[in-house]
């Protein structure tokens, strides 16, 4: 009875270990002064693939963003799309 306990734990255990793990993986940070179009996309909830390659186009053209602000030069991307991902955006 105390073995079975006991892998009962390290079974929940590993599981826990493995879903953190996995969620990291899913919710990473979206680099906007150096990731692609495909990245941005992919990373960003509300951007799709055109407003992706219009931050890439503004960015080759007018330098790198410093801050959410920055961002809202982007034709398309405004403050509640900002306001969705902030948390996943890195300059």
């Amino acid at each position: 009875m105390k073995r079975n306990y006991k892998m009962k734990w390290i079974n929940r255990l590993a599981l826990a270990v493995i879903m953190t793990f996995s969620m990291l993986t899913l919710s990473h940070a979206v680099n906007v002064n150096s990731d692609d179009a495909q990245t941005i996309s992919e990373g960003l909830n509300g951007i799709g693939i055109k407003k992706a390659e219009a931050i890439v186009t503004y960015r080759k053209d007018y330098g790198n963003f410093k801050s959410l602000e920055d961002l809202q030069m982007v034709k398309g991307i405004g403050a509640k799309t900002l306001e969705k991902n902030k948390n996943e955006i890195q300059f």
